[in-house]
């Protein structure tokens, strides 16, 4: 049985986003974050997808360094 490890892709696909870059740059552009607001408080999420991240959070699961990814990108692009 083969696994792929998660990426910025498959945890996009996770969430039921299109996970093609430019979509993945896009969202991101679109969807930056202030320093003091929390990845899983996010008012963009859908309640599902808020529980997802904050689940594989919780538990450090494999999915846990991409969410990191994820939370790194929206907190680190600002709006012009």
């Amino acid at each position: 049985m083969e696994l792929t490890p998660p990426t910025l892709a498959t945890l996009f696909e996770q969430l039921g986003l299109d996970s093609d870059q430019a979509s993945i740059d896009a969202f991101v552009s679109a969807h930056s974050l202030p320093d003091d607001v929390k990845l899983i408080d996010a008012d963009f999420w859908t309640p599902q997808q808020a529980r997802f991240l904050k689940e594989e959070l919780h538990v450090d699961a494999e999915w846990a360094p991409v969410v990191d990814e994820l939370n790194e990108l929206l907190h680190s692009t600002k709006a012009d």
